[in-house]
């Protein structure tokens, strides 16, 4: 053992080595591998070493010297190599007793040798090397170690070059193009004949070695001539070796594979479906039925759906009369056999279930009636539906506490069905009656069935029929068109096996949920729809999963059903007692199972039911004490015990407040402004009663932003209930909720002032001037009047804050200015801020990036032009604020704004902003009169460098009424002045 030997086995060893000298024996390697000498090197190697890691190192070698420098090597070191390698793959003898067989080696080392044939292929083939192949076949009657080897050749050829399978630049795709072209002119017949023979010859005696033929012929079908393969002799021999007993898997499966890439192979219809028809596929049916985890099933299975994916392609494509009954006849012939893979096997990978029946149920839309064979293939698709979109047992436990596993379960399956209920309601719109008869069939059976599978049935039979229910219009549902009629009343009068489930209770429920319209028409089965949801099988389920989304569906059907469930009253509430003291009890940590469904939506349910008009006066009061009196004490008592608890225990009090302010605010939806306010004058007395509990919350906890929202959340609710009557208690409201407001709580507040202005226009004026200036001061302390940094991570979260607060102070200004209520901007306590607002909307409406933004700026300015400026040469109401509107809004937002490249006039949203800009210069006009024009032709237009015709023309237009005109020529002279500018001018 040489030197170099030594560095091989040392670099390829693992383990115990020692990591310097393993180092040292790499670099040695690498050394030798830049010698000028080391191809003859490698070879003398490969025919003298006995050292399978030293053959593989130097096949390696060779690989890349030749991919590297081919083209810099001698012709005689190319013929060397070339001629080496080939006597080694072709199992040549040299004149030496100890030279070694490469060819004999382990698997990886005939790999390499292969790949490193197929680099010269490469380089070589045809123009350099043209009869490597027919060469190579002289050979293979020395047997199965160079057949072996000459399937590898290929195999390689496939991998390395030809198969589209794996990503080719241009120059590989280039070069395929030009062997596949020479291999079909000179060689491939020869190879195919080969092939054949090999399989006829070693088909008994080698199966493997038959097995390895097959496999390489596979990769050969789709770019050969297919009558090479797709003839007499092979498809006979084909069906034979796959319906042989006696032989291996290993062969038939090869077989299968074989007509699978006749089958698959690109092909114009009119000559694909004579092969299909030829091949006699129904004697492969029968197969399938076998070991369904054997191989040779596997491959059986993907020809089966590969078959019939073909045949309906050529259906789809085929458009004479004869072609199709042809095609359809074949796709009857194993549909039966597909929808039996699709059942009990393993599909394969490539194959696309729900496409390939989507497909087919596509082919029967357009047909005048379904035949019976194919009704019946639509109830076979149906139940495919039903077995894959069923659940695997063994998840039972994790879906049912929904821990790690089930939550991750859930997902999976949540998007493995949406194909298979989009086919579903396709199904159902080609053949409704077939499909609701399968769904009551699968409900029917699922409650007799007594399978361990039972739990898992019965859920995917509810969720075919509530799937079902999202492509029926509201009519056939309110009618229960088809049997409809009876599949709901079964729903509601059935006692299903597996509901102390989580997944068989929550997919009931929201099945009484979709088909409420049903309900909402047959009120005879309101009673089961509430016993649904009050008894275990809802609220009060043992899953609280269960009963939490009860809950939030109980909600949604009371929101449908509202005063046809009056006379139930007194059952629901009554059935509610434990379940509404339960949430009013328990703590916030059996109570936070999901940020929407934490049992809140009862009391709004509740509120709903009970606020309604048709519900007796005295009867509404007291319904309303029950519900308030718990959740006010609850509030009063969780103030005191928060003020004293640990701060473990702090935490959990503050949930609970929160908690009943929710259930609060989620019980007044129900009462409108009308009931409360005008006709039952004592409900609204209750919520002002509650309403002043709550603001005892911001005055003993200020600070805690959770109790914050929610308290402010409900001064929300009560402006919309309590409308006008909530007037007394809006300044100790809002001197709460102002009282150390943070950037964040402050975007809360000004939220609650616009709804309040919106909501009593000019009559807040009052509040306004006494709040308005207190606001200002807050924020034109905190946000740039210039705008925020735009560089790329700039932006902290507390600046996100702060620009989330300045984009809703644009909405609190416009709300002002739009409501009649400018005049709070120039009280004596709101003057210091005039002065930062009007140069924070200027700049703005100039340079903003969003142009909503930017036109509701504008906006503004029209509204305070319009309030404080009478018509021209009148006394100012605001001194200095005409000459602000002329020389810094007219030019800077009306003129370079406009001028700048980045207004695209094509754009929707700038346009818009572009019809505010000319408002606002019309009324800068109607109200400063020669003032505006003058400085207009004197300084603005000038600026710009306007010709005097244009900017006098542009005045005329001003003067006139034509606003579609003005606009127009304005926005032609700003094209004009860009042009003329041609970017030298920067316009700010």
């Amino acid at each position: 053992m040489d030197d170099l030997e030594k560095a091989i086995l040392i670099s390829f060893e693992s383990g115990a080595v020692d990591s310097a000298l393993q180092s040292q024996a790499i670099s040695y390697c690498q050394q030798i591998k830049e010698t000028p000498s080391i191809c003859s090197i490698c070879i003398e190697k490969l025919w003298f070493s006995k050292l399978v890691q030293v053959q593989f190192w130097c096949l390696q070698t060779l690989q890349d010297v030749l991919r590297v420098k081919y083209g810099s090597m001698s012709l005689d070191e190319q013929s060397y190599v070339r001629t080496s390698v080939f006597s080694m793959a072709c199992s040549e003898v040299v004149d030496n007793e100890n030279a070694v067989r490469v060819v004999e080696g382990p698997p990886f080392v005939k790999n390499k040798l292969a790949q490193v044939l197929v680099t010269l292929i490469y380089f070589e083939y045809p123009l350099i090397w043209s009869s490597v192949f027919v060469d190579f076949m002289r050979h293979l009657s020395k047997g199965p170690v160079v057949i072996d080897m000459f399937c590898r050749v290929l195999n390689g050829l496939d991998d390395e070059l030809i198969s589209l399978d794996y990503p080719r630049t241009p120059e590989e795709i280039s070069v395929a193009a030009r062997v596949k072209d020479a291999m079909r002119q000179q060689c491939v017949p020869q190879i195919a004949r080969a092939w054949y023979d090999i399989v006829s010859l070693y088909r008994n005696s080698d199966p493997d070695l038959s097995a390895t033929v097959l496999d390489c012929m596979r990769r050969f079908v789709s770019w050969i001539d297919i009558g090479l393969v797709a003839n007499d002799a092979f498809v006979p021999l084909l069906f034979e070796l796959i319906l042989s007993d006696g032989l291996s898997d290993d062969v038939r499966g090869a077989a299968a594979g074989c007509v699978l890439a006749m089958v698959s192979k690109r092909m114009d219809p009119q000559a694909k479906l004579p092969l299909l028809q030829t091949l006699q596929i129904s004697r492969v049916f029968g197969l399938v039925s076998e070991d369904v985890d054997s191989e040779l099933v596997s491959k059986i299975s993907a020809l089966l759906t590969g078959y019939a994916v073909e045949v309906l392609e050529c259906h789809k494509r085929l458009n004479s009369e004869d072609t199709k009954a042809v095609s359809m006849d074949l796709l009857n012939e194993v549909l039966p056999s597909v929808f039996y893979v699709m059942r009990n096997c393993e599909v394969d990978s490539t194959f696309s279930i729900v496409q390939f029946l989507l497909g087919y149920v596509s082919t029967l839309k357009g047909l005048p009636a379904l035949k019976e064979k194919q009704l019946l293939h639509i109830t076979q698709i149906l139940e495919v539906i039903r077995i894959q979109i069923c659940y695997d047992p063994m998840y039972r436990n994790n879906l049912n506490s929904l821990d790690k596993i089930g939550l991750e379960e859930e997902d999976r399956m949540s998007e493995f069905r949406k194909d298979l209920f989009v086919l579903l309601r396709t199904v159902g719109r080609v053949a409704p009656e077939v499909t609701q008869h399968f769904i009551r069939n699968s409900l029917a059976n699922a409650v007799e069935s007594s399978s361990e599978r039972n739990v898992e049935e019965v859920e995917a039979a509810l969720s075919l029929l509530y799937s079902l229910g999202e492509s029926m219009t509201e009519e056939a549902m309110k009618t229960g068109s088809g049997c409809l009629s009876e599949l709901i009343p079964m729903l509601l009068t059935t006692q299903f096996p597996g509901h102390s489930h989580r997944l068989v209770a929550l997919v009931y429920l929201e099945n009484i949920t979709r088909y409420m319209k049903f309900i909402q028409e047959h009120s005879q089965y309101i009673p089961n729809v509430l016993g649904a949801f009050l008894d275990e099988r809802g609220l009060h389920h043992q899953n609280a999963h269960v009963s939490r989304r009860a809950c939030y569906l109980f909600m949604r059907v009371v929101k449908l059903l509202k005063s046809k469930l009056v006379p139930f009253i007194d059952k629901i509430l009554q059935n509610l007692q434990d379940t509404l003291a339960q949430l009013t009890t328990m703590n916030s940590a059996s109570r936070e199972l999901s940020g929407t469904e934490d049992g809140s939506h009862i009391f709004e349910a509740i509120g709903l039911i009970i606020g309604l008009e048709d519900v007796p006066a005295e009867k509404q009061s007291d319904y309303l004490s029950l519900l308030l009196t718990p959740l006010c004490q609850q509030i009063e008592n969780g103030l005191v015990e928060a003020k004293v608890t640990s701060s473990e225990e702090f935490p959990v009090k503050i949930a609970n407040i929160q908690f009943a302010i929710m259930a609060i605010n989620a019980l007044s939806k129900g009462f409108s402004e009308r009931l409360v306010t005008a006709s039952r004058p004592r409900i609204g007395l209750m919520f002002k009663q509650t309403l002043d509990v709550l603001l005892r919350v911001l005055i003993e906890f200020p600070k805690v932003e959770p109790l914050r929202s929610k308290v402010t959340s409900f001064i929300h609710r009560m402006v919309d209930t309590l409308g006008s009557s909530v007037f007394p208690y809006l300044p100790k409201a809002l001197e709460q909720l102002l009282a150390d407001s943070e950037p964040k709580e402050m975007v809360g507040f000004l939220v609650l002032l616009n709804q309040l202005i919106c909501k009593f226009n000019s009559s807040l004026l009052d509040i306004m001037e006494q709040v308005y200036p207190v606001v200002a001061g807050r924020i034109f302390n905190v946000i740039p009047i210039d705008g925020f940094p735009s560089r790329p991570g700039a932006v902290t979260e507390e600046m996100r804050e702060l620009i989330e607060l300045q984009r809703t102070l644009y909405t609190f200004l416009h709300v002002i200015a739009t409501h009649d209520l400018s005049s709070v901007f120039l009280t004596a306590k709101s003057r210091p801020y005039l002065d930062p607002m009007m140069q924070l909307l200027l700049n703005t409406s100039c340079n903003h990036k969003d142009i909503t933004v930017r036109k509701a700026c504008v906006q503004i300015f029209i509204r305070l032009i319009k309030d404080w400026c009478a018509k021209p040469y009148s006394e100012e109401k605001v001194p200095g604020f005409q000459n602000f509107m002329i020389e810094a809004f007219a030019t800077n937002c009306c003129l370079y704004s406009v001028l700048d490249k980045s207004f695209e006039f094509n754009d929707a949203n700038t346009h818009g902003l572009f019809g505010e800009i000319i408002t606002a210069q019309k009324v800068m006009y109607e109200r400063f009169g020669n003032a505006f024009l003058m400085h207009l032709m004197s300084k603005t237009f000038p600026s710009a460098h306007c010709p005097q015709d244009l900017a006098e023309q542009y005045c005329q237009k001003l003067q006139g009424n034509d606003i579609r005109g003005l606009k127009s020529y304005y926005q032609s002279l700003v094209e004009n002045l860009r042009l003329q500018q041609n970017g030298s001018h920067v316009f700010r």
